[in-house]
């Protein structure tokens, strides 16, 4: 491609509605503009490079023995209705009528698509297993898209669908597809690290997050040194540590004017925050929901939603309705005679002894008390794992770091199946229903995910594989007849072998053309300069290196070793 043909759109300043480096380096780089908020307009460069990582997720999938289907955008609400996700989704879901007043929505996911297509087609085992796959738009109308397409209304994604006849050999298609993930991302050159995680509203027995640490991830992730356990923070059990032995006391109440949070209950007892369990209450849909933790804990919201079995609407209390549950100002909530539809109690906070809780009456609270004797409740695991606490699987020391998910794999069993009488006739000839698996690859976030880890001062440093070009040829001086023409010379040669190349054939100065190279992540560039009268061109890899001084006839070879020392 002539530079001079392109749209290139590159830009020196930093956009200010970019908060982080790929959102600022994607628009920068000319890859993309905002059309609306999460909302993104692909341009020639960064189309390119998004192909090339699609290229990838294809030529994996299909070596996994996956087969490439497409379904539609617009999806009708039947579908969504029979698996019970149409309220469940909640108000990410783009919804609209069409003009026979028939309800629609745009794809924020396709388990119920899939689904549909399997019980219409797939009648025997014989027929099984088969795992079918799309590269498709998704949309999802969130809450706050941010950091360009880390977050955003609509994004590409690669979303595939197993099927089997039991959990055997969804084991087996599950761990086709962690291969092939784990394969995707290291020709990516990612480094990323698969970690267990939440179903969330997917459901299912399982999952996996592929996960990419980056400071700007929006995820935080456990890690075990000692035995490599790694899970999302809203997964990851966390222990509870046994309270003291102690003798159980007579529970007491005690006056706390104007005491209302945990440091000022803490700083006005003289107490530690241990010897507290606090008690917070929680809007669920339509339930009013408390949950107990200790003191210094933080709680795990997703938890209490996974107790609950899943909801839409999970949101901290108002005052009124605080007041309602408890008959108390805001602060002073307690398990003892609390007014909800549900209490839950962290586990740790049933290995406590003689702790202060609120009273559920103003300026008050008890302190003595104990579980079991004064309050039950509903058992569970509800709060945030932290750096304090020990690894779930070996007991070790364990890290928190952040990071960007690019990828998840579901075990979802029978969920959909059942719910949408999806079967199959098995071999004794009874009727059973399909056992599926679900993957998707967030492709856009990828591509940002790349530049987090791949760039410099000067620009993104795409690896060869992703990089919308390979190598760029730049005459140093437009007016020189012999430059120019060993620059087209030497870029219809690379074309020839089947090289993405870019002649930069524009009259600008040498300066503008490195920089523009450097910026939009080019891997290579041949310059042809002062000493092409000794039959030398100056070549320079972007990821860091010299410049080297190579001979005409000697610089296709150059560039073949480059080739072989990035394969895979």
């Amino acid at each position: 491609m002539r530079v001079s043909n392109m749209y290139l759109g590159t830009l020196r300043e930093v956009p200010a509605e970019a908060e982080i480096l790929s959102h600022q380096l994607m628009l920068r780089a000319g890859m993309m503009r905002k059309l609306a908020s999460g909302v993104y307009n692909y341009l020639p460069i960064g189309l390119k490079v998004l192909k090339n990582i699609e290229n990838i997720v294809r030529d994996e999938m299909d070596k996994a023995g996956a087969q490439e289907f497409l379904c539609s955008a617009l999806l009708p609400s039947e579908l969504w209705k029979e698996s019970g996700r149409w309220d469940v989704m909640g108000p990410e879901m783009f919804k609209l009528q069409d003009r026979n007043e028939r309800e629609f929505c745009l794809g924020p996911t396709h388990e119920e698509v899939f689904t549909d297509f399997a019980r219409n087609e797939i009648k025997s085992y014989k027929q099984l297993p088969i795992n079918l796959y799309q590269i498709q738009t998704k949309y999802r109308d969130e809450r706050r898209p941010r950091f360009g397409v880390m977050r955003s209304r609509e994004f590409v994604m690669k979303d595939a669908y197993s099927f089997d006849r039991d959990e055997k050999g969804l084991d087996l298609s599950y761990d086709k597809m962690y291969e092939a993930y784990c394969n995707i991302f290291t020709r990516c050159r990612l480094d990323f690290s698969p970690v267990e995680a939440d179903s969330g509203a997917m459901g299912g027995s399982g999952s996996a997050e592929f996960m990419v640490k980056s400071e700007v991830g929006e995820d935080e992730i456990v890690f075990c040194d000692e035995c490599k356990y790694a899970a999302n923070v809203e997964k990851a059990p966390a222990t509870a540590e046994e309270g003291p032995e102690e003798d159980l006391k007579e529970l007491n109440k005690i006056h706390t004017p104007n005491i209302k949070t945990i440091d000022e209950l803490v700083n006005g007892l003289g107490i530690n925050k241990k010897k507290l369990a606090k008690t917070l209450l929680f809007k669920a849909d339509e339930q009013i929901v408390a949950i107990m933790v200790r003191g210094d804990r933080e709680l795990n919201e997703i938890k209490v939603a996974n107790a609950l079995g899943g909801v839409v609407e999970f949101m901290m209390c108002d005052s009124e309705k605080v007041i309602n549950a408890t008959n108390a100002q805001v602060g002073f909530a307690g398990p003892i005679g609390i007014k909800v539809d549900k209490l839950f109690i962290d586990e740790e906070v049933t290995k406590m002894k003689n702790f202060v809780i609120g009273a559920n009456e103003t300026d008050y609270h008890f302190e003595n008390a104990n579980y079991g004797r004064d309050f039950e409740g509903i058992v569970g695991d509800f709060r945030k794992i932290t750096v304090e606490d020990k690894c779930p699987k070996c007991g070790g020391n364990i890290t928190i770091a952040r990071g960007v998910e690019v990828g998840h794999i579901f075990k979802l069993g029978t969920k959909y199946s059942k719910s949408m009488n999806a079967n199959f006739i098995d071999e004794d000839g009874k009727n059973k229903p399909l056992v599926m698996g679900c993957y998707g690859i967030g492709v856009n976030r990828t591509m940002a995910a790349i530049i987090e880890q791949h760039n410099d001062e000067n620009g993104i440093v795409w690896p060869l594989e992703i990089a919308p070009y390979h190598i760029v040829v730049i005459p140093a001086v437009m007016k020189n007849e012999e430059q120019v023409a060993e620059a087209e010379k030497i870029y219809l040669q690379l074309q020839q072998l089947g090289i993405k190349a870019l002649l930069d054939d524009r009259n600008e100065r040498v300066g503008v053309k490195f920089k523009d190279s450097e910026l939009i992540g080019i891997p290579m560039r041949i310059t042809v300069g002062k000493k092409l009268t000794d039959g030398i061109v100056e070549f320079k890899l972007r990821n860091g290196g010299e410049v080297e001084e190579i001979k005409i006839s000697e610089i296709i070879d150059r560039i073949k070793v480059e080739f072989e020392q990035n394969k895979l």
